[in-house]
């Protein structure tokens, strides 16, 4: 089996703030998660992991970013009719297949910011506009025929183009086109996507939506495959104080800053178990 591996799953811009303070804590406590072999970032997670790989920004510096005043950043929500139209998505599919396929009917068919828009926010929010020499995965799904495809260095396309497909949100965001195709966000297959550390030997998945659903496989439940191969793996997700931080709306950039304290503080408690899984 190969090294470490870094998965960084979905969770909007609160779980970006988690994420970044819960590496940060651990690179207080003496655990640097930013050696990683592989870093597999999946929509909140891919601007994470670009970030983290870039090598332009410390952890404590790509921690302070997530502090700052969030004035005049764009507030989006996932309405309670979008929800119930995920709802109905998974309820209708008897497989993951059919279940992306539905989600990208949804992500065409609904009214969004321009794509030009999306696309520069994103780019807005990464440190680098190039792909790191370090190992980086990110996630997205092919809206018109549900295909998951996993970008890298070697994808021909540039990776502000796929963050913002990993981060385009069915329904809230726009597909982002990219290499004569149009995708959505990575997160509508896994929240987390472990499975793509398979091969691995020591994994730490740090996953803001611990839940799956209908067709869609819990990151525990990916983490435990990997654990049944042969795998040393940490799976963590948020404590009650980190979801309350996160609120009722995980778009909402004002609750950034909270999310990213609250993962900081709670990665006190996971330390000691990462590092005897990390450091080997």
């Amino acid at each position: 089996m190969k090294g470490t591996a870094l998965v960084l799953g979905s969770g909007g811009l609160t779980g970006v703030g988690w994420e970044i303070g819960m590496i940060a804590g651990l690179a207080e406590a003496g655990v640097d998660l930013g050696t990683a072999d592989l870093v597999v970032g999946t929509s909140a997670g891919s601007i994470v992991g670009a970030q983290l790989t870039s090598g332009r920004l410390g952890i404590e510096e790509l921690y302070e970013r997530q502090l700052v005043d969030p004035r005049g950043e764009t507030v989006a929500r996932i309405s309670r009719r979008l929800i119930s139209r995920y709802v109905w998505a998974a309820a209708r599919s008897h497989d993951v297949q059919g279940y992306l396929l539905r989600m990208g009917h949804i992500a065409r068919t609904a009214r969004t910011a321009p794509e030009a828009e999306r696309r520069a926010a994103i780019a807005g929010r990464l440190v680098s506009h190039d792909w790191p020499e370090q190992r980086l995965l990110v996630t997205a799904v092919d809206a018109e025929n549900g295909e998951f495809t996993v970008f890298d260095s070697a994808a021909g396309i540039g990776v502000v183009d796929a963050v913002s497909a990993s981060c385009a949100v069915p329904g809230v965001w726009p597909p982002i086109t990219a290499g004569g195709r149009r995708w959505i966000d990575g997160g509508v297959r896994s929240s987390a996507n472990a499975d793509l550390a398979a091969g691995y030997e020591r994994v730490v998945v740090l996953a803001p939506v611990a839940r799956g659903g209908g067709p869609v496989p819990a990151p525990r439940t990916q983490t435990a495959e990997l654990a049944a191969a042969g795998a040393q793996v940490v799976l963590i997700t948020p404590d009650q104080a980190s979801r309350t931080a996160f609120g009722r709306n995980v778009l909402d950039p004002a609750r950034r800053a909270g999310a990213a304290r609250a993962g900081r503080a709670q990665s006190a408690a996971h330390a000691e178990q990462v590092r005897a899984v990390w450091c080997g």
